[in-house]
């Protein structure tokens, strides 16, 4: 099973995910207000890739934007989630819904007026490729607006493996400074903390949300070993740090649209 596949299951396997994934329901609620400040046009093309169970998409309507929205996930679970927990379409917007793979897909109805996604973009192979290969849907004028986890996530976890002298099996996240590559018109990272009643809760948690997914090359550790790298944990209090970057990028308003091929 190639890692791509593994993601997709992890999420697809995930049923309480809206119960658990309380900074990613945060976090989205933070960038759709850094959306509505847009400069939008009054009924956008809007392309959302990885709705998960639809926290940015209730997110955006709260802030009432409308349009015409293409929803999308890799994980076709996800995306009936996500639709059943919105409350119905009304005059200002209309919804439809598909599977996409973000990193290599095509989605239809490009040109778009905003691309977005929140906590999502972190599972891509390569981050800013990606990013910037979005970027080229965007129609004159258009803004792609995301939120991603930078490499000190996890940092807590991360360092009770070391002090173990094992290797964690977080993901590696792309560094902040990637990002500027593709001269965004912001970046922002901030440090969200998440607290935990002890390490099995948060291990629980992580999987309750299928983020549990490790690097490709990790190798599982031993039940003694896991255990003492719970107790490290434990000591520093059942902390995480998710450092969340907020990248927005935005089509030149002059630039002639060409559809990629």
């Amino acid at each position: 099973m190639n890692q791509r596949t593994r993601i997709r299951s992890a999420f697809a396997a995930a049923p309480d995910y809206a119960g658990n994934a309380r900074i990613q329901r945060e976090v989205a609620g933070n960038l759709a207000a850094r959306i509505a400040a847009l400069d939008l046009p009054p009924a956008p093309r809007v392309l959302e890739i990885g709705c998960g169970t639809g926290f940015l998409t209730t997110a955006l309507m709260a802030q009432g934007i409308g349009g015409d929205w293409l929803v999308t996930d890799i994980a076709p679970e996800m995306v009936d989630r996500c639709r059943a927990a919105l409350p119905p379409a009304d005059d200002s917007r209309s919804l439809r819904f598909t599977t996409l793979d973000g990193e290599h897909g095509a989605p239809f109805g490009a040109p778009f007026d905003l691309i977005c996604s929140s906590l999502a973009v972190q599972w891509f192979d390569d981050t800013p490729a990606a990013l910037a290969r979005l970027a080229q849907w965007l129609a004159p004028g258009g803004h792609l607006a995301v939120t991603t986890l930078g490499p000190r996530s996890f940092g807590q976890w991360r360092a009770a493996h070391e002090a173990e002298g094992v290797v964690p099996g977080t993901p590696h996240f792309t560094p902040v400074e990637a990002f500027e590559t593709l001269s965004p018109e912001t970046l922002i990272v901030e440090d969200m903390i998440e607290r935990h009643a002890d390490p099995r809760s948060f291990l629980r948690a992580v999987k309750a949300i299928g983020a549990g997914t490790s690097a490709p090359d990790h190798r599982p550790l031993s039940p003694a070993r896991l255990r003492a790298v719970m107790a490290r944990f434990a000591q520093s209090g059942c902390e995480v740090t998710y450092e969340v970057v907020t990248c927005h990028l935005r089509r030149a308003p002059t630039f002639p649209y060409v559809s990629p091929s």
